[in-house]
């Protein structure tokens, strides 16, 4: 079980499809009814709307509320039969570490891979430290892991999560739709390319797997309908 913070988003939609790649159970955080519905469109059965079940895991700014981690530790388990997940992938940083380390289960992993809400992160040591949990630092892979990705994706089996390609002298928009959090997953800007689609090789693998490469986009280029 691998829980996934902002699971819709650019990298949380990368983990949940490596996740099921590799025959775990993705439990996917997201913060509207959309972007859960985009997470079981990739395959995931197991999916929070943060938004909707209300977490607010700081009471104050100073102040976390443990409460809320076992309340949420409670929705994992009953999406899971019972299970405390193994591996939480963590980006959203501040805002969300504490709930992190105390809902992975005894001996499992916190990775962190970026701080989102803030790089303070916050935690009760006790749950760490007396369940011989760990965190663990990534900046993504080694060569060989790197290749083993970019297999994955040219096998099919992880898709491309871009929602929008923007002309080049429209990168300040894209800039600020990025900022504003108003798109969904990733975002692409033409540089020398005259127009989207012109690394395709292989055609017909391509139209194999067109649906879920277009999950994203919110308005299709004419390539890619």
């Amino acid at each position: 079980n691998v829980l996934v913070w902002g699971a819709s988003g650019g990298l949380g939609s990368y983990a949940t499809q490596f996740a099921l790649a590799g025959g775990a159970n993705p439990v996917c955080v997201v913060s509207s009814p959309q972007k859960a519905a985009v997470c079981r469109a990739m395959g995931a059965e197991a999916v929070i709307d943060r938004s909707a079940e209300d977490y607010r895991f700081w009471k104050d700014e100073h102040t976390q509320d443990p409460r809320e981690w076992k309340r949420f530790g409670k929705r994992i388990r009953d999406l899971t039969g019972g299970e405390d997940v193994d591996i939480v992938f963590e980006h959203p940083g501040r805002e969300t570490f504490g709930a992190s380390v105390y809902v992975t289960r005894k001996g499992g992993t916190i990775v962190t891979c970026a701080s989102t809400s803030g790089y303070t992160h916050e935690y009760d040591n006790r749950y760490l430290w007396m369940s011989l949990k760990r965190i663990i630092g990534s900046h993504f892979a080694n060569y060989r892991e790197a290749w083993e990705a970019n297999r994955l994706v040219a096998k099919g089996k992880i898709h491309p999560t871009l929602s929008r390609v923007y002309a080049l002298h429209d990168t300040g928009q894209a800039a600020h739709d990025v900022h504003r959090n108003t798109h969904q997953g990733k975002v692409g800007v033409l540089c020398l390319a005259p127009e989207e689609g012109l690394g395709i090789h292989d055609e017909d693998l391509r139209a194999q797997h067109i649906d879920a490469i277009n999950r994203y986009r919110t308005t299709p280029h004419p390539r890619t309908v």
